[in-house]
């Protein structure tokens, strides 16, 4: 090794000792007689002092140095009279009696400081530069740790990591696949697995009976903060399991990590029905960190003569606590925020809870004190309290409210990154319906079971059919989900027809997994946890970016090597392909 120590580990117990240390130079200062150098590496910082007098010639040498030179020095530890206790090697300093340069660095392009003056696409250029700060280093060490200490829980409860293939088959469910040209299968793809998981299924019946995996997935879908075109999830399945053992187990998994590598002592994980999800919080995976849970009115407001209500499938709202003080301009802030085109709603009602138990609305001309008192009732709303109301088609009209309830969750600081409520949604609808298609299409996959009780119900109502299903919900993030699977051939026969293949065309996608279920397919069932995501959550960050090394842009490229990019002729040749502009 080059080096005796690292930068973050020497302190005032080695005074004395000699030490030999690698790093890039953080920041140089030049005080006439003495030159300061604060070498980094992955570990900490160490400052080392160059002495005029001992050594005017090394001394020199320590001023042509530039940021970011790649250094090896070698000296004395000795006490430091400025003491800098902020950082560990904080007590001492090396006078260096020896300096070598490994590499010379041109100027980075941006500070490589805590808080640089570098914008994002610039840093994305520079990956390599901007994985040198600290708030990069410190979420690359938190992934790491917890990649470790999820491998330790599953390995400690019998969960074998097996591999599963790259190159797959292309399915028609789902995001869109990215596929892969076979040079020595002309006109046939491959496709990226969007998750292993008939695979892991497929491993079930093979009898390995508790898997896991942490791999990488790809979806070629539109991006987001919380999307990469490439992901990473924990990936299991459990097979002689219930959907109670299913929960257990990575309810198990979810308090471990918390407690690991946070310090903190979760309680056990509520259960909320989709349903219940989707009428107090109008959305699939509810922050339940506060409270306004929506409240309906359709029985106490409509036939007044108000047409914005006569006309509406359903009129909800929340109450924000203690926001009844606010001002017309703050209000209309609001109205702006719920009419914007992402958010779509026609306008926002509001009502006014005053301190002397009387109400303001905007909505007077229609609703009476009396009218508006029930509304308070119904939302146990409080003098001082602001309801805000919003009326349309009812998919819609949730959906929108659920994002002004989190816009006021935010403006009342109520979404604290650091205080974690997690919960399992259930019951989720085993199939939606698709207006552009024009049938069924699967919530989850067409691998997941319908609840036993609702089977029946498959060819009389099959909007109304529950799936045995769940999701791990923290802090309004979706972190993961699963299902019991159909083990039964003739069960998952009857799914692929109520999605609306046929057997010629479920044969030919899903064969070998309906012939592998006749050879003694054991109940089984698993669950996906999104590890980018969860790894940000413990991070308190909502981007997934800054927690993986080498992310796409929002446009899915990788702007340091500029991916995607074209091939050559020949390339294309070989594949028998052509580019279509």
């Amino acid at each position: 090794m080059l080096r005796s120590h690292n930068c973050g580990e020497l302190n005032i117990n080695n005074i004395g000792q000699k030490t030999t240390l690698c790093g890039w130079i953080q920041k140089s200062r030049d005080l006439g007689g003495m030159t300061f150098i604060d070498l980094r590496d992955r570990y900490g910082i160490t400052q080392l002092v160059f002495n005029m007098e001992k050594n005017p010639v090394l001394c020199d040498e320590a001023r042509k140095l530039g940021r970011e030179f790649v250094i090896c020095v070698s000296g004395e530890i000795e006490e430091r009279s400025n003491k800098n206790l902020k950082i560990p090697t904080g007590e001492i300093e090396i006078i260096v009696e020896k300096l070598e340069v490994l590499n010379k660095s041109k100027l980075p392009p941006f500070t490589i400081e805590d808080i640089t003056d570098g914008g994002e696409e610039l840093r994305m250029k520079y990956r390599y530069l901007d994985l040198r700060r600290n708030p990069l280093k410190k979420n690359i060490e938190l992934r790491h740790r917890m990649s470790i200490e999820t491998r330790k829980y599953l390995d400690s409860i019998g969960f074998f990591e097996i591999e599963t293939p790259y190159l797959i088959k292309s399915t028609p469910e789902g995001a869109r696949d990215f596929v892969v040209p076979s040079r020595m299968n002309q006109g046939e793809f491959y496709a990226l697995p969007q998750s292993p998981q008939t695979f892991k299924q497929l491993l079930m019946i093979a009898g390995y009976d508790r898997y896991y995996q942490i791999v990488k997935c790809f979806r070629d879908e539109d991006l987001r903060a919380d999307r990469q075109p490439e992901f990473t999830q924990i990936d299991c399945e459990m097979s002689f399991v219930d959907q109670n053992d299913i929960l257990e187990t990575f309810e198990g998994l979810a308090k471990y990590l918390f407690k690991e590598v946070k310090g903190i002592e979760i309680e056990k994980f509520p259960l909320m029905p989709y349903s219940e999800a989707m009428k107090y919080y109008g959305s699939d995976k509810p922050d339940i960190r506060f409270g306004m849970k929506f409240a309906e009115l359709n029985d106490i407001v409509k036939g007044k003569n108000f047409q914005v209500f006569d006309k509406a499938e359903l009129i909800v709202g929340i109450a924000a606590q203690g926001c009844g003080t606010y001002s017309r301009k703050q209000l209309d802030k609001l109205t702006d925020f719920v009419k914007k085109p992402q958010i779509g709603a026609n306008g926002l009602i509001y009502v006014k809870c005053n301190e002397d138990g009387s109400f303001k609305s905007s909505v007077d001309k229609f609703f009476d004190q009396e009218a508006l008192k029930l509304w308070a009732e119904k939302f146990n709303a409080k003098p001082g309290d602001l309801i805000l109301v919003l009326a349309g088609e009812t998919h819609h009209t949730r959906k929108a409210l659920c994002e002004l309830r989190l816009e006021m969750g935010n403006r009342l600081e109520l979404r604290d990154p650091s205080n974690y409520c997690p919960l399992w949604v259930v019951d989720f609808p085993l199939l939606e319906w698709n207006e552009e298609t024009q049938r069924y299409h699967a919530m989850h996959h067409p691998f997941t079971s319908p609840k036993a009780e609702d089977v029946e119900l498959l060819e009389t109502d099959p909007a109304n059919v529950r799936a045995n299903a769940y999701d791990m919900v923290i802090n309004g993030v979706e972190i993961g989900g699963g299902s019991i699977r159909i083990h039964d051939r003739d069960l998952q026969k009857l799914m692929f027809k109520h999605l609306g293949f046929t057997d010629e065309e479920a044969q030919n996608q899903f064969g070998f997994l309906m012939n592998a279920f006749e050879f003694g397919a054991p109940p089984h069932g698993g669950i996906a946890l999104g590890f980018d995501r969860l790894v940000a959550l413990f991070g308190g960050q909502d981007s997934i970016r800054d927690f993986i090394a080498f992310p796409k842009n929002n446009s899915g490229r990788d702007i340091m090597i500029d991916s995607p990019s074209s091939i050559s002729a020949e390339q294309l040749n070989e594949l028998k392909l052509k580019v279509i502009k």
